[in-house]
């Protein structure tokens, strides 16, 4: 076996087919143009402070003042030392963005469609496939860049897992560690864990075939090879994930204190997040269709709308001017009608692509076939949610893990990447001349009666089968009146039909050219460039509709998403440390934080305590978390719509001196207790910190007096003057996982007051206080990263010579 640049020719041809591909599709970037995620502004009103630190510094803060409240910026974007993996990642992703991760779909799937050892024309048709699908485009499109990473090197860890099963020990080890190091560095968890719940179908699949081919030593030594790979990927990347689950702890994902809800009845769930919340985005059974027919369910609630459509004339007809009919669109999510609250657009795998993965259910035979088409079945059961409640709560219950993620839906990614391997497969062994003619025609007339006949049926009877009826309905029809939803539903019924007959069509195409080759009248290159041409045609059509240049805009205007207000710039000339609420963003927001510190955020994992302060108090018209978090300026709305800011007299300042304490027995007294109290001069505290107090009273000197005189994102200082010991409340959000306080210079303790603060003993006299963020779990982690990265490259040298020592051996016999 020798190097051949002939035999890699083709591989770089193809690679540079889709870098030309992802930058054609998103053209734009090519004129210094960027794409506007709405996810990704809220990511840079988040992490801005972070950013301006750095550039500011040089250094990395960790921690965040900006949003709710205060909280570690573990997961914004925060950077590791010794994280060659993420300096890996960059590299490869060296087109402008988003165009990098459509590359890296093509890609990856390349790779693992080599790996399962087709030709690298089959193998880049699949990529295309796969790449296109409109799922993985959308999720560009609303700026879910995590996901899409995460997803991009699900294809090359498989690979990688595949090469092990395969007895190529040491590049498979090298191939999954590396791959499983870079999706780990993606960052999106639920992407990763739903990873591993495709490769425990793989599993199962090959230790069933194992054990029929008596081969389980060799299975359960794969195994063994896998499980170092991992544990050594998960080192590469200690800092992120020891971080990541540090935070956890205190975030909603994490097990709560509480054991009460606001209106006193007992908690059920303490851990993880509630099954309403899990299964708000449950996927309606009979929506599954829309994997095949892209318009079945309306497509997305924000459908282009059709000039010609009968919403269109409808509002002519009212009398609405022309040029107000698209931006009243627009105020509507008026086509979708499906089971979930709303969706940028159906995740649709092509018909083409499910008419091949069909064939492949009859021509593919063995592990590959079982554990794709149980992948799939797996995912579509479970991201029915709420619609296929037994089956959901089974997992919630008792799967490890299962309860920490919302938006069940998103588990079709695996369906994704299963669908177009099997379509592949089904392509590659139809056009092969090894299998019987008579084989080839049963599964062509079987796949083409399943998928063109459902396709018909639909078209003949969708008035019978489907009511159109959305969930809004009722609210368009009480205010605007029956004739307007009759309008949209007879669009929604058109999208359907003209959806429908372009999938017939493409059935039919591509069916009649399936059996054109059968019968030697074309040949399995015309066949393989047909079927790609009539894959991309038929999903970039989907997905233009959804992601296109209209999406893109001047790279300023997505560099600084947010523009100072009237109201911003007048509480700006308050150069004093404070935090902002904006009543109409709410908790769940990042534009306040672009500006100011905000006790509200964009984030899956929020603070828990804030969360529960919130819920307590803030949701039900109390101001008490406001006053406990400084928060000195409201900026609300009045009657007309114009911001007004009000100042908040009650804000407790930076930092006090209380006069009492109130000691209770557990979380629930401790929030409970902070109903209509006064926190500047009592403060609430836990049983198990009273030993850090001196006495539970303080009496009140006029000359005492403690402030903030210094602050940064990870530090704060303090001077404090006092004619005895006193107990002093700051108003910091209290996580002892990284901050440590200093008295003149000498380590101190602090400990939580007012179920959300930090509160300590100061002596008396004068002292300088400080609060340093120095996480002892990044220094430790980045320790574990450097060893496992140098260990990696030691192996991966080593597999390098081992690889060029046999190929020497083999040329000399």
């Amino acid at each position: 076996m020798t190097f051949s640049f002939k035999k890699i020719a083709p591989h770089l041809v193809v690679v540079l087919i889709f870098i030309i591909t992802a930058l054609l599709y998103f053209s734009p970037v090519l004129s210094g143009k960027k794409m506007f995620q709405s996810d990704i502004q809220q990511y840079r009103g988040m992490a801005k402070e972070q950013m301006d630190f750095r550039a500011a510094t040089g250094e990395e803060p960790y921690w965040t003042d900006a949003a709710f409240g205060g909280m570690p910026t573990y997961q914004l974007g925060a950077k590791y030392p010794f994280n060659w993996i993420k300096s890996l990642d960059l590299r490869i992703r060296f087109l402008p963005r988003p165009a990098d991760y459509l590359f890296l779909y093509f890609v990856g799937f390349y790779v693992l469609l080599l790996v399962l050892k087709l030709d690298w024309k089959y193998a880049g048709l699949g990529a295309l496939a796969f790449g296109f699908s409109s799922y993985l485009i959308i999720i560009l499109g609303v700026g879910h860049n995590a996901k899409a990473h995460a997803i991009a090197y699900m294809p090359l860890v498989l690979s990688g897992i595949l090469l092990t099963f395969r007895k190529k020990y040491i590049w498979g080890f090298i191939l999954t560690t590396v791959a499983m190091a870079l999706e780990i560095v993606a960052n999106h968890v639920q992407m990763t864990y739903y990873l591993m719940l495709l490769v425990l179908v793989l599993g199962v699949a090959y230790l069933i075939d194992a054990f029929r081919k008596n081969e389980l030593p060799h299975f359960f030594k794969s195994v063994g090879v896998l499980v170092l790979a991992v544990v050594l990927a998960i080192g590469t990347n200690a800092a992120s994930l020891m971080a990541t689950s540090e935070y956890s702890a205190f975030s909603t994902r994490g097990k709560s204190d509480l054991t009460i809800n606001p209106d006193g009845t007992p908690k059920t769930d303490v851990g993880g997040l509630d099954k309403e919340y899990i299964n708000q985005y449950s996927y309606g059974i009979s929506e599954t269709l829309d994997l095949f027919i892209a318009g079945l369910y309306g497509g997305s609630n924000s459908e282009p709308y059709d000039k010609d459509s009968a919403f269109t004339q409808f509002l002519l007809q009212q009398g609405v001017p022309p040029a107000q009919v698209e931006s009243i669109f627009g105020q509507f999510g008026l086509y979708y009608w499906g089971s979930q609250p709303g969706v940028s657009g159906p995740a649709y795998l092509g018909a083409v692509v499910v008419f091949l993965f069909v064939l492949g259910i009859f021509m593919v035979k063995g592990r590959l076939k079982w554990w794709l088409l149980g992948g799939t079945i797996l995912s579509l059961l479970l991201s029915f949610g709420s619609n296929l409640s037994w089956f959901t709560d089974l997992w919630i219950d008792y799967f490890p893990l299962y309860n920490k993620f919302r938006a069940v839906t998103s588990i079709q990614v695996i369906a994704e990447l299963c669908v177009p391997v099997l379509a592949v497969f089904g392509l590659y062994k139809i056009l092969q001349k090894t299998e019987a003619k008579e084989d080839k025609l049963k599964a062509l007339k079987w796949t083409t009666g399943i998928t063109g006949g459902l396709s018909l049926i639909i078209l003949l009877f969708n008035g019978s089968l489907f009511s159109f009826a959305g969930g809004n309905d009722a609210y368009y029809i009480q205010n605007f009146g029956m004739d307007f939803i009759s309008a949209v539903k007879e669009d929604r019924k058109s999208l359907l039909v003209n959806d429908t007959l372009k999938t017939l069509i493409l059935v039919l195409i591509a069916a009649g050219l399936i059996w054109f080759y059968i019968k030697q009248i074309v040949s399995e290159i015309q066949v393989i460039l047909v079927m790609a041409i009539l894959i991309v045609f038929d999903l970039v059509q989907v997905d233009r509709r959804y992601v296109n240049t209209e999406n893109f805009m001047a790279a300023r205007l997505v560099e600084q998403p947010f523009q100072a207000s009237e109201a911003d710039k007048q509480i700006l000339q308050d150069t004093s440390r404070y935090r902002v609420f904006e009543q109409r963003i709410g908790l769940n927001g990042a534009r306040t934080s672009y500006f100011h510190n905000s006790i509200g955020g964009y984030h899956g994992a929020k603070p828990a305590r804030l969360q529960e302060l919130a819920e307590f108090y803030l949701y039900q018209g109390n101001i008490q978390p406001l006053n406990l978090l400084n928060v000195k300026y409201i900026i609300s709305q009045d009657e007309e719509g114009a911001e007004q800011v009000q100042q908040n007299p009650q804000a407790n300042g930076n930092v006090w001196f209380v006069q009492n304490v109130k000691v209770v027995p557990d979380a629930d007294a401790e929030i409970l207790a902070l109903d209509s109290l006064n926190t500047l001069q009592t403060a609430v505290i836990q049983e198990r910190y009273a030993n850090e107090l001196t006495r539970n009273i303080f009496p009140q000197d006029s000359t005492d007096n403690i402030s903030l005189v210094e602050h940064q994102p990870n530090y704060l200082k303090y001077q404090s003057s006092a004619q005895e010991a006193k107990l002093a409340v700051f108003s910091e959000v209290y996580y002892p996982d990284g901050w440590n306080v200093y008295i003149d210079g000498e380590p101190s303790t602090y400990f939580k007051a007012d179920y959300i603060l930090r509160a300590m003993m100061v002596p008396e006299g004068e002292h300088t206080i400080e609060f340093k963020f120095e996480p002892q779990v990044v220094k430790t982690g980045s320790t574990i990263s450097l060893a496992s990265n140098i260990l990696l490259l030691v192996i991966i040298l080593g597999g390098v010579f081992f690889t060029y020592r046999k190929l020497n051996s083999a040329k000399t016999e």
